[in-house]
């Protein structure tokens, strides 16, 4: 194991923390998300809604068929039936309500729970003879949706089997001869009515279902977007790193060199050489803060080192850091937080303000503001200036890396650095061009992230 050099030239031993692979990240996040059973879960409301309109069919069917038209039905074990299905469903409203996830399996049983009830119903009305038997087409394409190969043909070879038991084994209807209509044209009645009863519920859960798939293929996208961006992120970090223990020497002996200048009358006799060291020593010391700042940052996890703060406090160090260390005297600060709350000093959140005030600075040298806000529960900071705006491109690729105004190679990479680290603490940025010329960013963080004992502090 080498040692790798500090920006004061001492040694530093590299962290021993184990990086994830971009492959290992991203099935990580996908594992954490459960975008899959959430999903899942809504598709089991479905059915659970999806029984409840059989339940109210099979009430109204059993109404007309024994009522008016004056076909005897076995009533008893019939309602017998309906109400396994409603306590069936009862229990699956408890159970859903008490689960955040759930599984093909139980998706599977849910379905083959309605194709036992739906066989047991026809059983007792005529078998393959009864024309909803088309419903167990209805039941098929469900689990073809919803379930995984494996599970579809296991409802299939379910209704498959149940039908041709039907064929066999069923309870024959007496239909009388005379009445409304002869048993061919009421079987034909019914199978109408059965066709549409298949193609309304499959419009209509189908199309729901549907919906909810897309809904997770696009969360899933991006999850996988957030994985490549912060595997994006730990390269920058790991090149970031590694630029900082390759200046440490050089800057080193630069420090050295000056301080020998320094000690040379002939240098400084002469006042202006004497300044210019000074200065340069000044830039030369922050350059080296910079780097050990990078090389201290890389080893540690985030919360680490952090000092308790408050709002007001933070915001007005930070303010004055950024003005002094800038030396611009066009920077404009404006602290209506209000009442003061404890928070966690964080050294990344610095820095993505810094980044923010950096471009304002870029864009607009004669003017750039900072104003801090308390709305609800979250801080606000808005950053503005009176440059030339966004370009509508810009506003679309916000938070991207290399999508820059600026025309320069690593452009767009601070705007993206400063997108996933507030999302990182839960909030968002946003950008706007404003009315009367300018740009303004604005940065949404929540104040439960910041505040001591937080997940901030995690």
């Amino acid at each position: 194991m080498s040692l790798l050099p500090t920006a004061d030239g001492d040694t530093q031993r590299p962290s021993r923390r184990t990086e994830e692979t971009p492959d290992a990240r991203w099935k990580s996040i996908l594992a954490s998300s459960g975008a899959q059973d959430t999903t899942n879960r809504k598709n089991m409301a479905l059915l659970i809604q999806l029984r409840w309109t059989a339940v109210i069919g099979q009430v109204v069917t059993v109404i007309v068929v024994h009522g008016w038209l004056g076909i005897a039905l076995p009533l008893g074990p019939m309602a017998a039936v309906i109400a396994a299905l409603v306590a069936l469903n009862l229990a699956s409203l408890a159970w859903i309500r008490t689960r955040t996830d759930v599984n093909n399996r139980e998706l599977l049983l849910a379905l083959m729970f309605d194709v036992a009830a739906l066989t047991a119903q026809l059983y007792l009305s005529g078998g393959a003879t009864n024309p909803f038997t088309s419903l167990y087409l209805l039941q098929i394409t469900l689990g073809a949706v919803l379930l995984d190969a494996r599970s579809t043909w296991s409802i299939v070879a379910l209704t498959g089997a149940s039908f041709a038991a039907l064929a066999v084994f069923y309870r024959p209807l007496d239909v009388p001869r005379q009445g409304l209509a002869d048993p061919f044209s009421l079987h034909v009645v019914g199978m109408f009515i059965g066709f549409l009863l298949n193609a309304v519920l499959l419009v209509v859960f189908v199309t729901r279902i549907n919906r909810n798939l897309r809904e997770r293929d696009a969360h899933l996208a991006a999850l996988r977007q957030h994985a490549a961006e912060e595997n994006h992120i730990v390269r920058m970090g790991l090149l970031a790193s590694g630029a900082a223990h390759e200046l440490g020497t050089p800057l080193a002996s630069m420090s050295v060199i000056l301080s020998d200048w320094r000690r040379m009358p002939a240098l400084t006799s002469d006042q202006e050489v004497a300044e210019d060291l000074r200065e340069m020593e000044a830039s030369l010391q922050r350059c080296k803060a910079i780097v050990t700042g990078i090389l201290v940052s890389a080893g540690e996890a985030r919360g680490e080192g952090s000092s308790a703060t408050t709002v007001n406090t933070f915001l007005a160090e930070l303010a004055e850091e950024w003005r002094t260390a800038r030396s611009v005297t066009t920077f404009t600060f404006t602290n209506a937080f209000g009442a003061d709350l404890a928070i966690v000093s964080d050294a990344a959140l610095k820095q993505v303000v810094f980044n923010v005030l950096d471009n304002a600075l870029d864009a607009s040298p004669a003017w750039m503001a900072l104003t801090a806000e308390h709305r609800a529960d979250v801080l606000v900071l808005r950053i503005s200036d009176r440059g030339p705006g966004f370009s509508s491109e810009m506003l679309a690729q916000l938070g991207k890396p290399y999508h820059s105004s600026k025309g320069r190679p690593g452009g767009g990479l601070g705007l993206f650095l400063v997108v996933n680290v507030v999302r990182k603490l839960g909030g968002q940025v946003t950008a706007q061009n404003r009315a009367h010329g300018g740009a303004e960013v604005t940065l949404t963080l929540p104040l439960a992230m910041l505040a001591i004992g937080g997940e901030h502090a995690k």
